[in-house]
């Protein structure tokens, strides 16, 4: 393993020109305070800020062509809580959550696929930012609603989130530059074995817009094994949280039925943060365990929605918090996986194909959970 890394090491070395020289390494401290800068700016924005001082002009030119997608997803973002907030119609209401759609799966497909430019470990920090960003969403609307402030104002309060994103993205990331991983990140991914099998030598993250259209279909034939499972667990959990949550209603409790459905969204989102967050402390490969788990957690809720035999809100809680938990694994390990067992040359590309997995699920639940949601509101 330690020779395939070395070589690989070569390899990019000799990649870099004829000179033999080796650069100054920077001062520890400044490495250092980059990879906080890094962390904390991948957490709040799952993006990076393009320079043009980076080395090679290649990789610059890539990374410039995302601060108008930042900027789109920035403003569609500040839109759906204006339309939304002074909507009076649901046609008004849904043009916001499309906008709000729009901000989530723009930003989603950008900023991950530029993770390849970074560490892998800014993967765990990326995923718990997404985790957070739900979190904090549902405990902010739970907490200023329950606080006496109307939805209108509560999501007008909300509109300082897109200009910290922007903030962040300007402020915070530091400019990219070709990465060894080294260490433990390093002697696990050359333990793996890697999705797509080639004599090539790997080149550089950046260059996956030079892939032709028969090596885009191989690399997407290899990310099927982790794309399939993650569709599955999107698919059952919103089944549950768009056809289930608000048939789950209990009336021996002292919240009302909007009380009870906000703290479901509330439970879910803290499970699906905790489990992002856990990439330090807990690697699961084999993703198909998570989707078959989510599917049973579909199957034992919609028994309680027909039959009714959970005694307790209580119950409730715990099983959506668990879900959570499965949801938010399966998508973090997910991707890390993927940039464990995916070359260079081939990781971007890969981040972002995979990203069609929570929006295919998403939408598949969707349209028939809601169908579902209305066959069982007529039967009660």
């Amino acid at each position: 393993m330690g020779g395939c890394a070395g070589s690989r090491r070569r390899r990019l070395s000799d990649s870099e020109g004829e000179e033999t020289v080796p650069e100054p390494r920077p001062p520890l401290l400044d490495h250092q305070g980059a990879h906080w800068k890094n962390a904390v700016g991948f957490w709040w924005t799952q993006a990076q800020r393009p320079s043009p001082t980076t080395a090679h002009h290649d990789l610059t030119a890539t990374l410039s062509l995302r601060l108008p997608r930042v900027l789109v997803s920035g403003i569609c973002a500040a839109g759906s809580f204006v339309l939304v907030a002074f909507s009076h119609s649901v046609g008004t209401s849904l043009c916001g959550v499309v906008l709000a759609s729009i901000s989530s799966g723009l930003g989603e497909v950008t900023f991950l696929s530029l993770t390849a430019f970074y560490p892998r470990a800014v993967i765990s920090w990326w995923s718990s930012g997404t985790g957070g960003a739900g979190l904090l969403g549902a405990l902010s609307y739970l907490g200023l609603t329950q606080a006496g402030l109307s939805p209108q104002q509560t999501l007008l309060s909300m509109l300082g989130i897109p200009a910290l994103l922007l903030a962040s993205y300007f402020l915070l990331l530091t400019s990219p530059e070709a990465q060894d991983p080294g260490g433990e990140e390093e002697a696990e991914s050359s333990a793996r074995q890697p999705l797509i099998r080639t004599e090539a030598p790997e080149s550089k993250p950046g260059s996956s817009s030079s892939l032709s259209l028969r090596e885009r279909w191989t690399v997407f034939k290899g990310l099927l094994w982790y794309i399939v499972p993650l569709v599955v667990v999107y698919f059952a959990e919103y089944f549950i949280n768009q056809g289930l949550f608000e048939l789950l209603f209990f009336r021996n409790t002292s919240l009302s039925h909007a009380q009870q459905y906000r703290w479901y969204q509330m439970l879910y989102q803290a499970g699906v943060f905790a489990s992002r967050s856990s990439l330090r402390c807990c690697h699961i490969r084999f993703t198909w365990a998570l989707a078959l788990l989510q599917c049973l957690n579909l199957a034992f809720l919609l028994a309680d929605v027909w039959f009714g035999f959970l005694p307790s809100i209580y119950f409730v809680f715990l099983i959506i918090l668990y879900e959570g938990l499965l949801g938010g694994a399966a998508y973090v390990n997910t991707f890390h996986n993927i940039a464990l067992e995916t070359s260079d040359e081939h990781r971007e590309f890969a981040m972002a194909a995979t990203c069609i997995s929570d929006t295919l699920g998403i939408s598949l639940s969707g349209l028939l959970a809601l169908p579902l949601h209305d066959f069982l509101c007529q039967l009660s």
